[in-house]
């Protein structure tokens, strides 16, 4: 159990399924007070009544306050979770990239615009961002994602570096595959990256609350990315070729 956690106002956005039930799960049983956000409201009501939580259904991007009333004025904890897989290439509709951005990306950015007076005041409070491996390398075939991926993940990262010495913990999960609906949309390009090595959402949730025991920023459910990032970083022309190959696979294969 992670005490501090124990009687804390949890905000999970995305949590009608996947990662952020399991998020939304867990906080639960740590002792948290949890919000459970979806656009699907069905779904956000079922697990909400399933750990005890409240349910707000909605837009990620316009929800704090609503959600800072249900828990009685305090925020502690943000969820970044809710996203979209959108695949495609640099000819992806400007509808697609404009809703990968709006979703990966802008929600974040509000709703730390949003939290951050409160923590800043008080002294504390966390942003979890559920960014994906994609923010830290790519994903073939899906240009839009793997962009506001890697703006999503720069985007934690610069809140961590900004307000870390005023009390502000954030932390970024960058998974791999995980058996989700999102998992499930990515079609041939996720079958032959993703799912060889996919996990449970749990382990995802697992992997947050050991990072969060550590104090650590970097949230890593599949540990061998730490590698791939290493590998990208220090020989990026050879990882380029490597992920080549694998489009070359990809493309083959259609």
């Amino acid at each position: 159990m992670v005490e501090a956690l124990q009687g804390a106002g949890v905000v999970v956005t995305g949590a009608g399924g996947g990662i952020g039930a399991a998020l939304a799960r867990r906080f639960a049983a740590e002792g948290a007070r949890v919000v459970v956000n979806d656009l699907d409201a069905e779904r956000a009501g079922a697990v909400a009544d399933e750990i005890g939580g409240i349910a707000v259904p909605g837009d990620a991007s316009g929800i704090v306050e609503a959600a800072r009333d249900a828990l009685g004025g305090t925020v502690d904890v943000y969820c970044a979770n809710a996203g979209v897989a959108s695949g495609g290439s640099e000819a992806a509709g400007e509808s697609v990239w404009a809703l990968a951005w709006d979703v990966n990306v802008m929600a974040h950015v509000r709703a730390a615009e949003a939290l951050l007076p409160d923590w800043l005041e008080r002294g504390g409070g966390r942003f979890v961002s559920t960014v994906s491996a994609a923010g830290l390398l790519t994903m073939i075939g899906a240009a839009p994602y793997s962009v506001t991926k890697h703006g999503a993940y720069a985007f934690a990262e610069w809140l961590s570096l900004t307000y870390r010495h005023r009390g502000v913990k954030v932390h970024a999960i960058c998974p791999q595959g995980v058996r989700t609906d999102m998992l499930a949309a990515t079609g041939s390009a996720g079958d032959l990256v993703l799912q060889p090595t996919a996990i449970e959402p749990e382990d995802v949730a697992d992997a947050l609350f050991r990072g969060i025991e550590e104090d650590r920023f970097l949230i890593l459910p599949h540990p061998e990315v730490a590698g791939y990032y290493q590998a990208r970083a220090a020989t990026p022309d050879r990882w380029l070729s490597n992920m080549n190959h694998i489009q070359q696979k990809w493309e083959a294969g259609q």
